[in-house]
């Protein structure tokens, strides 16, 4: 069997699993299809991810029912003004006994964590996950501790809530791989919401559907696929642009170049696509670069008001004629999947 044809099971099977974890977690947090499948591609890129909402949408629940559905361990860190760096990384304490110290853990070795209201916290409390989020590692005491694998941090903030905030600095907000926000649910949506929790929280009932040797499968995937030097240049061009742009102070780092081509591979992977094209690239350009933008004029701070800014940039750069989607996005491992138990 060729290895196009082998991995073509591989392929589907990995569609049938991700696709089952945006229906597990539809379940419980009533978003937009397109959100929750970008989530799915954030933590397939081993990536970090800002949550930006009002109050009560669900950006909490999200973070429990992925943490669930993958059997992840999961600690929650409420950020308030008075929250100290070593709250979050750990503290050395004192054995009497044995007269010497011992580092204990803080919240921050875990597979997920949820640093809910992070703009609440000081700036100095909030470069304690700089370190975390970059190198996947904590410095305490002239050592170095590796933190789990996989890892993740989701954090939540408050927009529309000033008073007593302290806005992330854009170093920080660098390192989250994508912004994402959750938005109100239509009616419909409203409405199975209220019906779904008459006897209990779905969250309640949500079943582990992976486990952390096959996210780490998954999570290799995205490596295996290839992104054709066209699609590379058009990703370069796009960030380049931003920094161009006529109201734009700031614009996308070249971190912002890296993480919209894996971004784009875990899109294209997911989606049974056979190669990277401009169609999988263009939608990501607002969850993967808008907050790494530092923008002049005011209205381009709001979502809403960004529309026309990702046209007019999507205008100003070539479209690659390369359409080619004649290989395979990714030569999977099959054995990789036949001989892993997915469930917890």
């Amino acid at each position: 069997m060729s290895p196009a044809a082998a991995s073509q099971p591989a392929t589907s099977k990995i569609q049938a699993m991700t696709s089952q974890l945006q229906t597990a977690l539809a379940s419980v947090v009533q978003a937009q299809p397109e959100t929750l499948r970008l989530v799915v591609v954030c933590l397939l890129c081993r990536g970090h991810l800002l949550l930006e909402d009002a109050p009560g949408l669900g950006k909490t629940t999200l973070a429990k029912a992925l943490s669930k559905a993958l059997a992840l361990r999961m600690k929650r860190i409420q950020c308030t003004p008075d929250l100290m760096p070593s709250d979050i990384t750990g503290i050395s304490v004192y054995n009497s006994e044995e007269h010497q110290f011992h580092f204990m853990p803080g919240p921050v070795f875990s597979n997920l964590v949820l640093a809910d209201e992070i703009n609440r916290a000081t700036p100095r409390t909030q470069a304690a996950l700089l370190e975390a989020m970059a190198e996947g590692t904590v410095s305490a005491d002239r050592k170095t501790y590796q933190l789990p694998n996989p890892f993740m941090v989701m954090a939540t903030q408050n927009p529309v809530e000033f008073s007593g905030t302290f806005p992330l600095p854009e170093a920080q907000l660098d390192r989250f791989f994508m912004r994402l926000s959750l938005g109100y649910p239509n009616e419909e949506q409203e409405v199975a919401m209220m019906m779904a929790q008459q006897q209990g929280h779905p969250l309640d009932a949500l079943k582990p559907l992976l486990n952390e040797t096959t996210l780490l499968a998954l999570q290799a995937q995205v490596d295996k696929v290839t992104l054709a030097e066209p699609m590379a240049r058009y990703i370069s061009q796009l960030v380049r642009a931003t920094r161009e742009q006529p109201g734009v102070k700031l614009g996308a780092s070249p971190r912002g170049s890296l993480a919209l081509m894996q971004a784009s591979r875990a899109l294209a992977l997911i989606s049974g696509r056979k190669a990277v094209t401009p169609d999988v690239i263009k939608p990501l350009l607002e969850p993967i670069l808008a907050h790494r933008i530092l923008f002049r004029d005011a209205a381009l701070q709001r979502i809403e008001g960004r529309q026309e800014f990702w046209q007019q940039l999507l205008s100003s750069v070539a479209v690659p004629d390369y359409a080619s989607d004649d290989k395979p996005a990714a030569q999977p491992d099959s054995d990789a999947y036949n001989n892993t138990d997915h469930s917890a």
